[in-house]
């Protein structure tokens, strides 16, 4: 009964997972799907992935691409990008973005 108990906590607890933005990620605009802007220059592309299944249980989609956004957002600063855009769906908790400097607002 308490392996039962544990294991029920373990999984409550494992799928309630949340990415926080660090502060270079706040800087980072996300950019709608569509023609990227004009002036924006291609910094390359970010990958990244989170747990979008735990045991059986499939986590909320929207919650997952939210987790996504987010570590992309982090992530861009390391290509010198300012600005990322969705290249593909999410698919399995990963995701591909593209990487981009766009001139300020």
């Amino acid at each position: 009964m308490r392996v039962l108990l544990l294991s029920s906590l373990l999984l409550t607890v494992t799928a309630c997972t949340w990415v926080p933005i660090e502060p270079a990620g706040k800087a980072i605009r996300v950019l709608p799907a569509g023609p990227v802007p004009a002036g924006c220059i291609s910094k390359g592309e970010v990958v990244v992935t989170v747990k979008s299944k735990v045991g059986f249980y499939n986590r909320n989609p929207l919650r997952v691409q939210e987790e996504l956004e987010t570590l992309a957002r982090n992530e861009a600063p390391t290509t010198g990008a300012n600005a990322v855009q969705a290249a593909a769906a999410p698919a399995d908790g990963s995701q591909r973005f593209a990487a981009f400097q766009c001139p300020p607002r």
